[in-house]
C-alpha cells in the first residue's frame, strides 16, 4: 500500500463513467501460392490476428479513481490482416486499467455488476477483442480447391461501465462533524488530514494504518462527519456512506463536551443515518467513544452517558492521548474476535 497520506489528494474521486472497447479482429487475406517452379499454386491467405480485450485489475498502488477522471476511453488494439504464405495477423494487445482495490465495475446499460476487485490482484475482462476473419486457405476443400473469399474481422465488444469504489479497511471512524476523528487518526498513525477547528473539515476520505507492538496493524479510515439526512442525500455524509460498509468494526467518535448540543442526541443521530441507509451497516460492531475527555466537566458528561446509552464507553482525548493505548487495545481485540487473525489482511 501506499503511504497512507497519499489518499489526501487534491481531488478525491471514487466513482467514474467510462466507455470501453476491445480492438477489431483483423481481415482475413485472399492470396495465392506465387512461386517458380509450382504451377498452379493453391490458396495461401492467412487469418487476421485477434483484437485485444480490455481488462481491470485491483492495483494496490492506486487509491482513487482521479488518474481514470480525464480518460473516459480506453480500447484493445486492433489486431492485424492476414497475409500470404499463410502468415496469421498480429493479434491486437490487450489493454490493463488499474483502478484500486474496493472498485466496483458496472455495466451501465445492463445494470449488471461485473466484478467486485476487493483484493489486490484479482481483474476482470470487461470488452473481448473481436475475432480474426479467416483468410481464403481456411477455405479450400476438395470441391473448392481455389477459394477467393475471407473474412472481415469483428468489432470488439462495447461496453459502457461505471466504477464505483469503496475504500478497504478495518476500521471506519464516524461520528458528527467536528467530533475529533481526524486528530484522533493523525494520533494513531501516520495519516495526516487536515484538522481545523470547524465543521466539515474532512471532505475526503483518509486512510492510515496504526501499527501495535508485536508486528500488528490494522487499516483505519477517517471519513467526513455525517449530519442528519446524510443517507438521503444532505451534507458530505451521503457520498461516503458507502466506504464505511467495507469496514469490519465502526468506531462511533462523540464529542463528550460539544459546544453546542447534547452528546446522547449526536450520537443517536448517527446512529438512526447509519439505519436509514443500510441496516446491515447498522448490524456492525460498534465501540463507543467519548472524545475530550481533557476539557473541564468531560468526567461527568461522560458518566451520563455511559448511563444513557446503557453501554461501555471508552473515554479519551485526542489531543493529549489520554485512553488511546486502552482504545487500540479495544479495537484489535474486536478485529480478532470477529475475524481471527485477519486483522491485516488488507495490507498483505
Amino acid at each position: 500500500m501506499k503511504d497512507s497520506s497519499s489518499i489526501t489528494k487534491a481531488m478525491f474521486v471514487d466513482e467514474v463513467d467510462l466507455v470501453v472497447a476491445g480492438g477489431s479482429g483483423g481481415n482475413g487475406c485472399v492470396s495465392f501460392r506465387r512461386e517458380r517452379f509450382v504451377p498452379r499454386g493453391g490458396p495461401d491467405g492467412g487469418n487476421g490476428g485477434d483484437g485485444g480485450s480490455v481488462y481491470f485489475v485491483a492495483d494496490e498502488h492506486y487509491d482513487t479513481l482521479q488518474h481514470l477522471a480525464g480518460h473516459h476511453h480506453w480500447r484493445g488494439k486492433h489486431g492485424g490482416p492476414g497475409t500470404g504464405k499463410d502468415r496469421h495477423g498480429k493479434n491486437g494487445k490487450d489493454v490493463r486499467v488499474h483502478v484500486p482495490p474496493g472498485t466496483i465495475i458496472r455495466d451501465i446499460d445492463h445494470g449488471l455488476v461485473l466484478k467486485d476487485l476487493a483484493r489486490p490482484g484479482d481483474e476482470v475482462c470487461v470488452a473481448d477483442g473481436g475475432r480474426g476473419g479467416r483468410g481464403n486457405a481456411a477455405f479450400k476443400s476438395p470441391t473448392h480447391q481455389a477459394p477467393r473469399e475471407a473474412e472481415p474481422g469483428q468489432p470488439g465488444q462495447e461496453r459502457r461501465i461505471h466504477l464505483e469504489l469503496k475504500l478497504i479497511a478495518d476500521v471506519g471512524l464516524v461520528g458528527k462533524p467536528n467530533a475529533g476523528k481526524s486528530t484522533l487518526l493523525s494520533r494513531l498513525s501516520a495519516a495526516h488530514p487536515k484538522i481545523a477547528a470547524y465543521p466539515f473539515t474532512t471532505r475526503y476520505p483518509y486512510l492510515g494504518i496504526v501499527e501495535l507492538p508485536g508486528y500488528r496493524r490494522f487499516v483505519m479510515a477517517d471519513l467526513p462527519g455525517l449530519i442528519e439526512g446524510a443517507h438521503a442525500g444532505a451534507g458530505l455524509g451521503d457520498e461516503f456512506l458507502r466506504h464505511i460498509e467495507r469496514t469490519r468494526l465502526l468506531v462511533h467518535l462523540v464529542d463528550i463536551c460539544p459546544a453546542t448540543g447534547d452528546p446522547v442526541a449526536d450520537y443517536r443521530g448517527i446512529r438512526d443515518e447509519l439505519e436509514q441507509y443500510s441496516p446491515a451497516l447498522a448490524q456492525k460492531t460498534e465501540i463507543v467513544v467519548a472524545n475530550k475527555m481533557d476539557l473541564t466537566g468531560a468526567a461527568e458528561s461522560l458518566e451520563r452517558f455511559g448511563r444513557a446509552l446503557d453501554t461501555d464507553v471508552v473515554g479519551i482525548s485526542g489531543v493529549t492521548g489520554q485512553g488511546l493505548t486502552d482504545l487500540t487495545r479495544r479495537i484489535w481485540k474486536s478485529l480478532e474476535d470477529e475475524t481471527p487473525g485477519q486483522a491485516t489482511a488488507n495490507n498483505e
